[in-house]
């Protein structure tokens, strides 16, 4: 299945699940990203209803309850919803290391750009007058993207296509240039990691994702170059890095009932009315800044000052990315 199939296929489910109305195929056509067409346009309104009956038949055969009906006997049209009670899942315990991996995916989905897409759609639902229910969708937290570089190199990966780009390394004032095949994306011990063959070294380097300083510029043509076979790239993130550093203790207040990652990965948790205290083991402050930040308004650093302060510094880089990039539109 192609990703622009998937990307539609996750939105239609968002858009069918976040309303107790039954969406007409002109209200779904309005609303979903990749539905777009000119009713009026023969032609184009053709090709919608063979997509749109080919994505009914995908979400039933995956087992997505899709049920069709009218809202009220004066409808003359029929439209879809998805049933709630039959598709929602029942509770279901995760191991830490389980859990880790749902929270990887949960950053991957907000990445790929889909998130983005899905609030459209709900946008354009509320605007059609559609009673919206946000706690009907998918249940992920928001996350805040505090590395612009995971996209462009994830894609350069899978095209293999070269890069270039700025870094910046504790030990050096200003940031060098690098060029790099980069391998693939990954994740070690909370942080993202791009491990390629350096052009400038000829030799196989890892860097990390939040040291990239401004944009990764993809250089030269689609598929000019093969990583090696079989290439561990977590062993090679793992030799790179080293051992963790002593681990350090970070006091953080959150909102009741959120940040469920940060109440697994606490060594204590105290409740009380209006935040509830949560004690954090660290080893690296940036490292766990860069987590802290995705959590926005709900999470807020006690101590110590090297976290609180790498927090602030996080969120400064946000607001000045998000205000160039306002400017540049």
């Amino acid at each position: 299945m192609s990703r622009s199939r998937t990307e539609r296929l996750v939105n239609l489910v968002i858009c069918l699940l976040s309303t107790r109305r039954f969406l007409t195929a002109a209200q779904i056509a309005a609303t979903v990203p990749g539905y777009e067409h000119d009713p009026d346009d023969a032609r184009e309104h053709e090709a919608f209803q063979r997509k749109f009956e080919r994505d009914k038949a995908e979400l039933r055969e995956l087992g997505v309850p899709l049920e069709t009906g009218t809202a009220s006997a004066f409808d003359a049209e029929p439209g879809y919803r998805i049933a709630r009670r039959e598709y929602a899942l029942p509770d279901i315990p995760l191991k830490p290391d389980e859990a880790a991996a749902v929270g990887i995916a949960a950053r991957l989905w907000q990445h790929a750009g889909l998130a983005a897409a899905a609030s459209s759609g709900l946008a354009k639902l509320r605007a059609a007058g559609v009673d919206v229910d946000p706690q009907a969708t998918l249940g992920l937290e928001p996350m805040v993207t505090v590395d612009p570089a995971f996209a462009p190199l994830t894609a350069a990966a899978r095209d293999r296509r070269e890069v270039r780009f700025d870094y910046r390394v504790p030990d050096q004032d200003a940031p060098t240039r690098r060029r790099l095949q980069p391998w693939g994306v990954v994740c070690w011990r909370g942080r993202w990691y791009v491990v390629g063959h350096d052009l400038d070294r000829d030799a196989a380097r890892c860097f990390r994702l939040s040291r990239v300083v401004g944009q990764v510029r993809a250089t030269g043509p689609t598929g000019a170059y093969q990583p090696p076979v079989g290439v561990d790239l977590i062993s090679h993130v793992a030799r790179w890095s080293g051992s963790p550093e002593h681990a350090g203790r970070a006091t953080v207040l959150v909102t009741p009932g959120r940040a469920a990652g940060l109440r697994r990965w606490a060594v204590s948790v105290t409740t009380g009315p209006a935040a509830d205290r949560l004690i954090l083991p660290y080893s690296d402050p940036e490292q766990l800044a860069g987590h802290l930040v995705g959590y926005g308004p709900e999470v807020r650093v006690l101590e110590p000052p090297e976290v609180r302060d790498a927090v602030i510094q996080r969120l400064k880089e946000i607001a000045a990315r998000h205000d160039s990039m306002a400017v540049t539109r």
